[in-house]
């Protein structure tokens, strides 16, 4: 890398994963002006569990941080899938051979500790600077050197801030995304998906009465329950400290809410009333959930973008490609966009608008076709799911897809735990395709 690329000056607009990672990806490459604004005060992590895929993990390894994520984790060596209503197993696929085949194991955690460990790597990188309690507005893409407003909490005027590259991972309700769209004269909606989720995490105290609930915690596999439009997924995370329980089902709350609304306080009698008919193990879990502490999340995406790259500004993660959580790879993707923009940005022969911009459609090339693909897969995975008697032929043809797969014959219906969609995801290497694909666009060896 040349001093000139070297010394760019490189904006983020949020500290989530997606601009975490982005902030040390190119940290690790040997930029020296990296900025990240964040709305919030602090980077006080909370959420609840999160699967750390081995394509996830690839890259977090090479940025020196997957250590003390795989510390905390537990390692799923199974998947079972069942009925929601009676907890017949429909199907159990064995997740050992992941290890062997890609290199790194399938596990879960807790997703403060993912996001604390990249953001612990960024502190010690000397050449990321973060900018807390701002509000970005005002963000012009349409120049050569992207620029934005930034306002500071408790000051009366915000400043211009004028960059080299601009990377927009400021999330599903990305400020920047529209700035850029508008600047194309591009419109986008957000879809309703119709779905919302309920997010729990119970602690071993909690479960410490009932040996059937401690054996899930004890344990070392993913439970997904399904039912008619709903479902429930469960795992243990934080060696196996704290039990992860995700749903998804209809929306009820949201559907009259602002479209800029996207969590409220639930009632936990109205949480359980949707699982009402599932099995008794579910509703022990679904049980221990305390009064006023049930938080409903509404589940959105927004239509594929003609673009995600506008002069010197790249959109990351959730500004561009938001996901259904179905597929489990939505920290994984916005992981993956950091991982190929380091590998770009740091193979830029000098620092021309032109070349940058040439570098980021190198990282769209990569990126936009394969995010885009998971993101339509974790929907149909979630489709297959939530088949019920109101599309009953549908739903003999996915049972008997679990009928086959039990005599090891056929796909997985739960697109997430099928070896071919595994293959697609896990096999992924950003490294080694964002090269691939910038020596091709600059015409290098």
């Amino acid at each position: 890398m040349n001093k000139a690329v070297r010394i760019m000056k490189i904006c983020i607009v949020g500290a989530g994963m997606g601009g975490l990672t982005c902030a040390l990806a190119l940290a690790k490459h040997g930029f020296e002006d990296i900025e990240v604004y964040e709305y919030a005060s602090n980077l006080g992590f909370v959420g609840a569990g999160i699967q750390l895929a081995p394509n996830m993990a690839r890259v977090l390894d090479r940025f020196g941080v997957w250590k003390s994520i795989e510390k905390e984790a537990v390692v799923l060596r199974s998947t079972s899938i069942r009925q929601g209503a009676t907890n017949g197993e429909l199907a159990k696929v064995d997740l050992d051979y992941i290890r062997k085949t890609y290199g790194y194991a399938h596990s879960v955690g807790h997703r403060s500790n993912l996001a604390d460990s990249i953001y612990q790597g960024c502190k010690r990188e000397p050449n990321i600077r973060f900018v807390f309690s701002t509000t970005v507005t005002d963000v012009d893409t349409s120049s050569t050197k992207p620029s934005f407003n930034a306002l500071q909490r408790g000051r009366s005027e915000p400043y211009r801030v004028t960059c080299d590259v601009l990377l927009a991972a400021d999330g599903i309700k990305s400020t920047a995304r529209v700035a850029m769209l508008d600047a194309l004269k591009v419109s986008t909606t957000v879809q309703d998906t119709g779905q919302a989720a309920y997010r729990i995490m119970l602690t071993r105290e909690q479960m410490a009465s009932d040996p059937e609930l401690l054996d899930l915690l004890d344990s070392e596999r993913v439970i997904r329950w399904i039912g008619a439009k709903r479902h429930v997924i469960a795992y243990p995370v934080q060696s196996h400290e704290i039990y992860n329980v995700s749903t998804t089902q209809p929306d009820v709350n949201f559907a009259a809410a602002p479209s800029a609304t996207y969590t409220t306080k639930g009632s936990k009698p109205a949480m359980l009333s949707v699982f009402v008919d599932f099995c008794p193990l579910v509703q022990k879990m679904l049980n221990l959930v305390p009064e006023g502490e049930v938080c409903e999340w509404k589940l959105r995406i927004h239509q594929p973008l003609p673009t995600w790259v506008h002069n010197s500004t790249a959109l990351v993660g959730d500004a561009c490609h938001p996901t259904l959580p179905h597929l489990a790879q939505g920290a994984a993707q916005a992981i993956e966009d950091a991982a190929v923009l380091g590998v770009v940005l740091a193979r830029l022969p000098d620092t021309s608008a032109e070349s940058i911009n040439k570098a980021l459609r190198v990282y769209e090339t990569v990126r936009k076709e394969r995010a885009e693909t998971l993101v339509e897969l974790a929907a149909a995975s979630g489709r297959a799911l939530h088949l019920g008697d109101d599309n009953e032929e549908a739903r003999k043809r996915r049972d008997a897809e679990f009928a086959a797969l039990k005599k090891g014959q056929g796909p997985v219906p739960d697109k997430w735990a099928d070896a071919e969609v595994q293959k697609m995801i896990y096999n992924f290497d950003c490294d080694k395709e964002a090269n691939a694909a910038f020596e091709k666009a600059f015409g290098e060896a």
